[in-house]
């Protein structure tokens, strides 16, 4: 993701990190705006974190979960997850991250179909602006042209619709016929794409469309998972009921790696049946890995004692209301806030985003740019009012600077 005849001399280099604040090797702080990738929900220089992870490196840093095989720590945490998740009956498959869990979506999708008799349901569908990370499938279903163009669909039977319009998904599924469609795959909110929000009555309507023709609605709750929205899980926020969701960042906050994907009791019941000749023959190296799975029990416990959830819902009117003003700003499109820490501030000139972006860093704020065309704001849920004031300020001089 980076050009590297552009960048591989003047590198930024991050050394370490303590709650929203990162620094440079030269020393300078820079608020996190970005939680990096979206990830750094608990902040950074959780010490409980390192010492949880270093405890269990010492006792058994990890066994496979194959062939029948599991750890204490892997097991606790799918408990977990299946507690926090508004799912009854959830099932857990750990990953290595987010690209690994839509991967393995995607075949649990098909796996299902074909372990109920519909062997043929193979399609998946996405949406425009999509991002379901960089493996074969995740790729494939991309919907950012300047992600998926160089490489081809990578995956056949995958169709795209509109990001915002239910009923052009029914008309898809109904094109390639119900019989031949696994699944679709939907951010709650579009992340990378721009921090989309659906319309009122989307997230509804496109659920009663795969429910009507008996398609898998798998939520991609990587980057709205663990607290992001101010509920533990979007498909809580929303009141959905998915059949799969696909989770990493959050789960850890981007402290080791780790993903997966949490199975609907509907999905998981032709594998855990009693007498069951169904298996999932999918799986990882590292998949429930026991070191990452104790830093994730730890990160959780972080979240509960601290009442993180809670603080995002407490502080979206805040970031809201920070970011409003830059709405009048000549060289803004548009703000996008009003779930949770989630924000995006689109440009009028999306050729002016690099230079926003290395103004807003010379200002003491590290952000990014997403689709190539705004500032990505999803800051740690420990981010201060007063750095929510700054960072604001900060983009408006940014702004400035760059016109």
């Amino acid at each position: 993701m980076t050009n590297m005849g552009a960048f591989r001399d003047r590198g930024i280099t991050i050394v370490r990190g303590e709650a929203s604040t990162v620094w440079d090797d030269a020393g300078k702080a820079l608020i996190d705006i970005s939680g990096a990738l979206w990830y750094c929900n608990i902040g950074y220089g959780r010490a409980e974190l390192a010492d949880a992870a270093a405890a269990q490196m010492r006792e058994l840093a990890s066994y496979k979960t194959y062939d029948g095989f599991t750890s204490p720590q892997t097991e606790a945490l799918a408990e977990r997850v299946a507690e926090v998740v508004p799912l009854d009956g959830a099932k857990v498959f750990f990953t290595s991250g987010g690209g690994e869990s839509i991967d393995t979506a995607a075949k649990l999708a098909r796996a299902y179909w074909a372990a109920t008799g519909k062997p043929d349901k193979h399609a998946v569908i996405s949406r425009q602006f999509a991002y379901h990370g960089s493996n074969a499938y995740g790729t494939s279903l991309g919907g950012m042209a300047a992600l998926t163009d160089v490489y081809g669909r990578l995956v056949p039977d995958v169709d795209q619709v509109p990001w915002d319009d239910a009923e052009a998904l029914a008309e898809a599924i109904d094109r390639a016929g119900a019989e031949n469609v696994a699944a679709f795959f939907a951010e709650p909110i579009i992340g990378a794409g721009g921090v989309l929000v659906p319309p009122e009555g989307y997230l509804d309507r496109i659920q009663e469309i795969c429910r009507e023709r008996e398609v898998l609605l798998v939520l991609d709750e990587v980057i709205t998972g663990f607290g992001r929205t101010g509920e533990w899980f979007a498909t809580g926020r929303y009141g959905l009921s998915p059949d799969l969701i696909t989770v990493a960042k959050g789960i850890t906050s981007g402290y080791i790696p780790l993903g997966g994907v949490i199975a609907s009791a509907r999905v998981a019941e032709p594998f855990w049946a009693e007498g069951t000749a169904n298996v999932f023959r999918h799986g990882f190296t590292y998949a429930g890995h026991a070191t990452a799975c104790a830093v994730g029990l730890a990160n959780l416990d972080v979240i509960e004692r601290e009442g993180l959830v809670q603080r995002v819902r407490e502080l979206e009117p805040v970031l809201a209301d920070t970011l409003r003003p830059l709405a009048d700003h000549p060289a803004v499109a548009e703000v996008r806030t009003g779930v949770g820490l989630l924000g995006a501030v689109e440009l009028a000139d999306p050729s002016k985003l690099p230079a926003v972006i290395d103004a807003a860093y010379e200002r003491g704020v590290l952000v990014r740019g997403i689709r190539g065309v705004a500032l990505q704001v999803s800051p740690p849920f420990v981010i201060t009012e007063d750095e929510l004031v700054q960072t604001a300020q900060v983009f408006g001089e940014a702004l400035d600077a760059a016109a």
